[in-house]
C-alpha cells in the first residue's frame, strides 16, 4: 500500500521564528507609508465641474486672500503693509508720531471748523460779520497754514535724527516725510492703526 508522505517538518530556525513573530505582532498589518497616512487624513478636495464652478471656487479664494491681508495690515504684520510702509524706519516714524500729539494733527478739523464759520458768519453776521470773514481770510488762514509748515518741518527733522541715531543702517529718504504726513492725519484715520497711545504705551489689544 501506498505511505502516506511525512508532513514537512517545522522550521525552528531563530529566523523562521523571527518572521513569525513579526506577522503575530502588531496590528497584523504592514506599516502604512507616512505619505499615505497624510493622504487620508487630507479633506478630499472637490474639482470644478464645470468654468462657472472654478470661477466661482476662484472668487472665494480671493475673497479669503483679501481678507486674511486686511486683517495683517490692521494688526501692522509687515509682509501685509504696502512698501511705503514698510521697515524699521518706517515703523520707528509711525510709532514716534503716534505716541506724541502734535499741532498739525488738528489741523484738518480745525479747517473743517473754520471754513464752515467763514462761510456761514458773512452771510449772518452783516457788515461785522463781513469784516471778521475779511480778518480770518488775511491773517488768521495764513498763520494756520504757517505754523502747520513750522510743525511738519520739525517732525521731520526730528524723526529723521532719531532714524540716524538708532538705526544707521537704514535709508533716510522718504522717512521725515512719511512722518510729516503721518503727523498731518487724524489719528484715527490713520494707517496703519496706531500701535501705540499718546505717551509711549501700547494699544490694548481689542476684545
Amino acid at each position: 500500500m501506498f505511505r502516506r508522505r511525512n508532513e514537512a517538518p517545522a522550521d525552528d530556525s531563530p529566523v523562521a521564528s523571527a518572521e513569525a513573530s513579526a506577522k503575530t505582532a502588531g496590528k497584523g498589518r504592514p506599516t502604512p507609508k507616512r505619505k499615505d497616512a497624510e493622504g487620508r487624513r487630507r479633506s478630499p478636495v472637490t474639482a470644478p465641474t464645470n468654468r462657472k464652478e472654478a470661477y466661482k471656487q476662484l472668487r472665494e479664494r480671493q475673497a479669503s486672500e483679501r481678507s486674511r491681508a486686511r486683517e495683517g495690515m490692521m494688526r501692522g504684520e509687515e509682509r501685509y503693509l504696502p512698501a511705503r510702509d514698510r521697515g524699521p524706519a518706517r515703523r520707528f516714524a509711525r510709532e514716534w508720531v503716534d505716541s506724541r500729539r502734535t499741532i498739525s494733527q488738528y489741523f484738518l478739523p480745525i479747517s473743517l471748523v473754520l471754513l464752515l464759520v467763514l462761510w456761514t458768519v458773512p452771510m449772518f453776521g452783516g457788515q461785522t460779520g463781513i469784516v471778521l470773514y475779511s480778518y480770518a481770510i488775511t491773517f488768521l488762514w495764513p498763520l494756520m497754514i504757517l505754523v502747520v509748515v513750522v510743525s511738519s518741518i520739525w517732525v521731520s527733522q526730528r524723526v529723521r535724527k532719531e532714524v540716524a541715531a538708532k538705526m544707521p543702517d537704514e535709508s533716510l529718504k522718504g522717512v521725515g516725510f512719511y512722518a510729516a504726513m503721518r503727523a498731518l492725519q487724524i489719528r484715527r484715520l490713520r494707517f496703519p492703526p496706531p500701535a501705540v497711545l499718546p505717551g509711549g504705551k501700547p494699544v490694548p489689544p481689542k476684545r
